[in-house]
């Protein structure tokens, strides 16, 4: 890749293949969930603000791929 150019990772519409079942508890926990949704929601807001749409697909993708390896630990 040539220097400067920026390597694009949000993938246009999909970032990655998510189980539907696991889409709707993600949605559950994040809305619903009284613990839990406000928590989400405020670091959601902050890296919506403070990231770019590309920062937020690096984040998702490295995110995924922690919970991966502790899930094999």
């Amino acid at each position: 890749m040539p220097a400067g150019q920026k390597l694009d990772l949000s993938g246009g519409e999909s970032v990655y293949c998510i189980n539907e079942s696991q889409m709707r508890l993600a949605r559950r926990l994040a809305e619903k969930d009284p613990d839990s949704s406000a928590k989400i929601e405020a670091l959601f807001s902050e890296i919506e603000t403070k990231l770019s749409r590309n920062e937020q697909a690096a984040v998702a993708f490295l995110l995924i791929e922690r919970l991966n390896l502790a899930a094999r630990t």
